[in-house]
Parts: C-alpha cells; structure tokens; sequence
C-alpha cells in the first residue's frame, strides 16, 4: 500500500505559478515511478506529467511542456510539480499516483495509488 497527500493547490491568476507536493508513505517510493494528472470538471482524468523512480526520466503532456515540471526527493518521500505560466485551462483537480513499476505511463490505468486531489483554480 502507498497513502499519497497532495498539497498546494489554490487560486491564483493567469501568469503565476503554483508547486504542488504529493507525500509518499508506506511501500518503498524510490522504487515507484510517479505521475501527476488532472481532471477538470466534466472532463476525463488526464495526464499531465510522470517521472521514473530516480527522477533521471521525465515525460509530459503537450499542453504543458515548457510550463510545468517534474520533480522527486527520494530522501524526504516527495513529488512536486511546479507550474509556470498558469493559463485558465489549467484549472482543474490535481492527482499525484504512484505506479508499481520503475518507468512512469501516461494513462490512468497503469497506476495503482492515487492521493484525494487538490484543487487549483486559475483566474483572468
């Protein structure tokens, strides 16, 4: 079992940025590849970013390549996700989860643990 504790979402304008950290407890996490998707209302859950158990290896979604990154602390059990240049269309329900495999997916389907979400809300 892995508990995920997403923090640090929020309301901020369009142009800012926020960091989004999601704490790890339970199975070993610097064995797990991380990721963080989003789900907008009435929207399907999607990927955003995903980093692999050494944090040597990243990947992206399109929409926010340049803007957003990845990140991992296997010391202090963390994942962040810093976000830059937040547009409105960002605004959404932030997820990290965890996958029971080195290498991190894009799809939902391939990660087993999820934290509760944390809202982040962009204004104009």
């Amino acid at each position: 079992q892995v508990q995920l504790v997403e923090s640090g979402g929020g309301l901020v304008q369009a142009g800012a940025s926020l960091r989004l950290s999601c704490a790890a407890s339970g199975r070993t996490f610097s064995d797990s590849a991380m990721g963080w998707f989003r789900q907008a209302p009435g929207k399907e859950r999607e990927f955003v970013a995903g980093i692999d158990w050494r944090g040597d290896t990243t990947r992206y979604a399109d929409s926010v390549k340049g803007r957003f990154t990845i990140s991992r602390d296997n010391a202090k059990n963390t994942v962040y996700l810093q976000m830059n240049s937040l547009k409105l269309e960002d605004t959404a329900v932030y997820y990290c989860a965890a996958r029971i495999s080195l290498w991190p997916g894009s799809s939902p389907g391939e990660y087993a643990y999820w934290g509760q979400g944390t809202h982040v809300t962009v204004s104009s």
